[in-house]
């Protein structure tokens, strides 16, 4: 069984063509469009056309990639970037109507779970109780569990991206005052969900996502060259060393760094201060590094729960943002040409996707003990 799977976060558009092989996901083709959404929308959130024309032409070619290389239409979602937009049931729309992909808007709850299965399968049982921290641009993902779905998930407004706009605005050094102001902000958002993390003394404590893999290079982890069987770690007391290093230098020169890329030059600093900050008040001194998360978590879901579970709409209004317009029901314009054009797809290659939603996976996470 093939299947393929888009991902339309803040920095970039990945694919992945995936075989499944005794229920493991295991890739055979990654694509990726680094397009920067982040940065390109409004300082409210919005999208505009021309981010959206950006959005459906990725995907377009995400579409036509994944045929290529012998998968269905693939499973669509997006994060934070398009899950707080304004005029995310606009851009939904245009996705649909200009390359045929129904974008699946993960409620963050939803991503913390599912990150927390492919961490999971990764790490094993041998982990015992599990807790993973999980950072990307729009948001902080905090999941806690004994089994294979968590039974704690909650998902907080601390991603690198959106804090670096907020608090780090400038290409400069920042200032005392604004390292102190971005740490305030990161105690007082984490401070009920790692109070729960230290009442349930996990036996293993992971990070997921490109900025914590960058993060623990810098800290001194082995390279991406050496493949995902490579064990890293991220040392609190390392990663405080860390956030003095990249704090000395503009945005654009901590891409000289080791481990940090350009793209994520800039947000690199939030997110080790959002890092520590989880770790210190979680009580926790050592991070293992996976490098499997949310786009592993879904493949698993999917190979074992079957595609009723991803094709299922589950209500009316865009409630999850899967793409239903204001009736309930998918507008469109046709799939062969006409509007097509203003976003460079051409005629007649669009392909229509399968319908996504997403189920709840579990009922509400309890409210954080202090």
């Amino acid at each position: 069984m093939r299947v393929g799977l888009v991902d339309a976060g803040s920095n970039t558009v990945r694919l992945v063509v995936a075989d499944a092989t005794g229920g493991v996901p295991l890739p055979v083709h990654t694509a990726k469009w680094k397009l920067r959404l982040s940065e390109q929308v409004g300082a409210d959130g919005h999208f505009g056309e021309e981010a959206t024309g950006q959005l459906v032409e990725a995907l377009h070619k995400a579409v036509e990639v994944a045929r290529r290389w012998g998968a269905p239409a693939p499973l669509a979602f997006a994060t934070a970037v398009v899950r707080n937009a304004p005029d995310r049931a606009a851009v939904l729309r245009a996705v649909a109507q200009h390359t045929g992909v129904r974008l699946c808007v993960l409620p963050g709850e939803v991503e913390a779970e599912l990150t927390f299965l492919g961490v999971r399968r990764w790490m094993g049982w041998r982990a015992g109780p599990l807790a993973v921290f999980d950072i990307g641009g729009g948001s902080f993902e905090v999941a806690f569990g004994r089994g294979r779905m968590p039974e704690f998930a909650v998902a907080l407004p601390l991603g690198a991206g959106r804090l670096t706009d907020e608090f780090l605005g400038h290409d400069g050094p920042p200032t005392a005052d604004e390292l102190r102001a971005l740490r305030r902000r990161a105690r007082h958002q984490l401070r009920d969900a790692t109070a729960r993390i230290r009442w349930e003394h996990p036996h293993t404590v992971v990070a997921t996502s490109r900025t914590f893999q960058q993060l623990a290079r810098l800290c001194g982890a082995a390279p991406g060259r050496n493949g995902p069987f490579a064990e890293r770690i991220l040392r609190r007391g390392d990663l405080r060393r860390a956030i003095d290093r990249l704090a000395a230098l503009p945005a654009a020169e901590r891409a000289g760094l080791p481990g940090i890329s350009e793209p994520r030059a800039r947000q690199s600093l939030a997110g080790a201060v959002v890092g520590h900050t989880a770790m210190k008040l979680s009580g926790v001194r050592t991070l293992a590094i996976c490098p499997w998360a949310l786009r592993e978590g879904i493949l698993l879901r999917y190979l074992e729960d079957g595609a009723d579970w991803w094709a299922a709409i589950e209500a009316t209004h865009d409630t999850n943002g899967c793409g239903a317009g204001p009736d309930g029901q998918w507008g469109g314009a046709s799939l062969d040409g006409g509007e097509n054009d203003r976003y460079g797809i051409g005629d007649g290659d669009a392909r229509a996707a399968t319908t996504v939603s997403l189920l709840p996976l579990r009922s509400t996470p309890p409210t954080p003990t202090a």
